[in-house]
């Protein structure tokens, strides 16, 4: 299945297309508070916040990048990365540009951090492709809004997400979860799945590599987890994050929320603003062991490795999703999603799809 459209170079190329913020309110001599993140930026007239999609015109808070996309792609659900969601499934896969941290070994910095081509497209459009696609792709399962931070783009993603909702689409969210909680319950209501970004565990790295805090996130991911399908990416940076002790300490944090969340521990290749060496796979298989002791679900991801991606039984090991780098290859469930040799019930959202 080959991607509809990536990185767009086609069609008619738009600079602009403004549609009004939601979450922010007047504040004095003509500025605006915007509320969708954690930031609370004060925003002058013609500036913008942090995320720098977010401008105040006239004491009006604009969205600079709604209904503008940089990247549209069919993409297996296994690359977001979501392991448990419709194993095997295909979703639409849409992004825009802006985010609201300053991570600096951004992987997609070209679309978060810089301002790249885009093309105009509407959300009852993305929806419509996502229909079409479907009738010649079953496996496409849904709707993933992805590639840059799409909390930024919540207007277009709101719509979006209520209209495929409609359709009998999943919607899934790839984020780094730095969301005010009015703006989070508003996604919640559309959203079934999330990958989210959990950096690190400690706020100096936060405040120093990625201009955040961890607070918020970890209350992102929790009020997540009553709403929705929810699953951790933590990237593994030598000499910042990589420690048994930090590791340990955010496996036992989700354990008490859930011990069924499924982590990715990501590896981290030089990129941005970040030089130093490829984390080794010696230090991902020593922390997956170490996240295993308090979680069912561990992964290595970035790294290709037979192993890494399969899904075993928590309760006796038998390997019940065997996946071939971003592609699910084989399934061992029985019908019902059980393993078919202990009958433990595999936690995942929707079926395999192979």
């Amino acid at each position: 299945m080959s991607p509809v459209r990536r990185d767009i170079p086609g069609g008619d190329v738009v600079t602009e297309m403004l549609g009004k913020a939601k979450f922010w309110e007047p504040a004095e001599q003509g500025k605006v508070r915007c509320g969708l993140c954690p930031h609370s930026c004060l925003v002058p007239a013609g500036k913008t916040g942090i995320c720098r999609v977010r401008e105040n015109r006239g004491g009006t808070l604009y969205a600079l990048n709604y209904n503008l996309a940089t990247s549209l792609a069919l993409d297996p659900v296994e690359k977001k990365p979501l392991y448990h969601v419709h194993p095997g499934g295909y979703l639409l896969s849409a992004g825009t540009f802006g985010c609201n941290f300053r991570c600096r070994f951004c992987q997609n910095w070209q679309i978060s951090q810089d301002r790249p081509r885009t093309v105009a497209i509407t959300a009852g459009e993305l929806v419509e492709s996502a229909l079409a696609q479907r009738k010649r792709y079953p496996a496409l399962v849904g709707m993933a809004y992805t590639y840059n931070e799409p909390t930024v783009w919540i207007e277009f993603v709101l719509e979006a997400a209520a209209r495929a909702k409609e359709e009998g689409l999943v919607n899934a969210l790839v984020t780094n979860g730095y969301i005010s909680r009015p703006a989070l319950r508003e996604v919640l209501q559309s959203v079934d799945a999330l990958n989210i970004d959990v950096k690190a565990w400690n706020e100096d790295f936060y405040r120093r590599l990625t201009g955040g805090r961890l607070k918020p996130v970890l209350e992102t991911v929790e009020e997540s987890l009553k709403h929705a399908w929810v699953e951790v990416t933590y990237l593994v940076i030598p000499g910042e994050n990589d420690s048994q002790e930090e590791v340990a300490a955010l496996a036992r944090h989700l354990a008490s929320l859930s011990p069924s969340v499924p982590v990715h521990l990501s590896r981290f290749f030089p990129n941005y603003r970040m030089g130093g060496e490829p984390t080794p796979l010696e230090t991902l298989e020593r922390l997956r062991d170490v996240c295993r002791e308090h979680l069912h679900h561990v992964y290595i991801g970035n790294a290709a490795r037979p192993g890494y991606a399969d899904t075993p039984c928590p309760e006796c090991g038998t390997t019940l999703l065997k996946r071939d780098g971003l592609a699910l290859e084989r399934a061992f469930l029985t019908p019902d999603g059980d393993c078919p040799e202990c009958g433990r019930p595999l936690e995942m959202l929707g079926q395999v799809w192979l």
